[in-house]
């Protein structure tokens, strides 16, 4: 007998508005599509290359322990980069819903969580720019108390000491180019394997400091949190990724399996469609907002 064949998912606006209203428990799984429109290079797929060398290749411990200024100066492309950006109209839609004030218009009984892998911080600036905004003028200590945002795979403007026993994490630094120039120059294969001078060290204890994110092969940050709010959820939605890498990869799996709904917001068809109630196609800086209906008129 064949195998009966999944439904395919709804494109209906107004069917996913209904499954939002309600939700008790809702997530946003985010990844660098979210940040595409923003000018944040997502290096996956064809034409990942920085300065010639496949971008994914760098995002490792082992690529560090060979030549960790080579890794130094790609992640300070990518720290500029962050820097120069600006969150777009996604972004700007999930920190309006992560207010409980906002939240209620459109999904009055739930709970919110952002679970970023995106480590550009634009997420934040959004949160904190929204936050601003919609408190200068109101004594409402609920919108203080904002949705959760976890960035499971770090921070690109912290930086985080090498040495185990002391793990001194700068936060924010913004100074790292100025006082480090070589950063910012121009790779020399010959020179580039033994200019520890030249490298970022830790403020407290002046060891060698690495990048404050998360290379493959590393346990990802707050799993524990992440794997309640993932249980505790019954309704994902997943923004611009295509659901690849684990374990982000499998959350709106386990949503399906428990009862719950899956919305995916993608510019194109990906595998993590499967599991999808909900598919809308197209920039998500478009598709988002309209469905979280927040920023109409704005």
């Amino acid at each position: 007998m064949p195998r009966r064949q999944a439904p395919s998912p709804s494109t209906d606006m107004h069917a996913f508005q209904k499954a939002l209203r309600n939700s008790k428990n809702i997530i946003a799984v985010c990844g660098a599509g979210l940040s595409a429109a923003s000018g944040i290079p997502t290096f996956r797929g064809a034409g990942g290359l920085w300065r010639n060398h496949d971008a994914m290749s760098l995002a490792t411990p082992e690529a560090f322990t060979r030549n960790p200024l080579r890794v130094w100066q790609f992640y300070n492309y990518r720290r500029e980069a962050a820097r120069a950006a600006e969150p777009n109209a996604a972004h700007m839609a999930l920190a309006m819903f992560s207010l409980p004030s906002q939240r209620k218009v459109v999904a009055p009984n739930a709970e919110f969580a952002i679970i970023t892998q995106n480590v550009d911080c634009l997420s934040t600036k959004a949160m904190d720019m929204v936050l601003k905004e919609h408190t200068k003028d109101t004594s409402d200590s609920k919108d203080i108390d904002a949705a959760p945002l976890l960035e499971m795979h770090g921070r690109i403007f912290d930086v985080t000491c090498t040495l185990e026993f002391c793990g001194h994490v700068d936060y924010d630094n913004s100074a790292l180019g100025r006082k480090y120039p070589a950063l910012a120059a121009e790779e020399s294969e010959d020179t580039a394997m033994d200019r520890d001078a030249e490298r970022p060290k830790c403020s407290k204890c002046t060891a060698f400091s690495r990048p404050g994110v998360v290379w493959f092969g590393e346990m990802p940050k707050y799993l524990e949190q992440i794997d309640e709010l993932v249980e505790a959820a019954d309704l994902c939605l997943v923004v611009g990724t295509s659901s690849t890498v684990y374990p982000a990869a499998g959350y709106a799996s386990v949503v399906k399996q428990n009862g719950g709904k899956v919305a995916v917001f993608n510019l194109e068809r990906s595998d993590g469609d499967s599991d999808a109630d909900f598919l809308f196609l197209g920039p998500c800086e478009k598709t988002l907002p309209e469905a979280l209906g927040l920023l109409q008129g704005e």
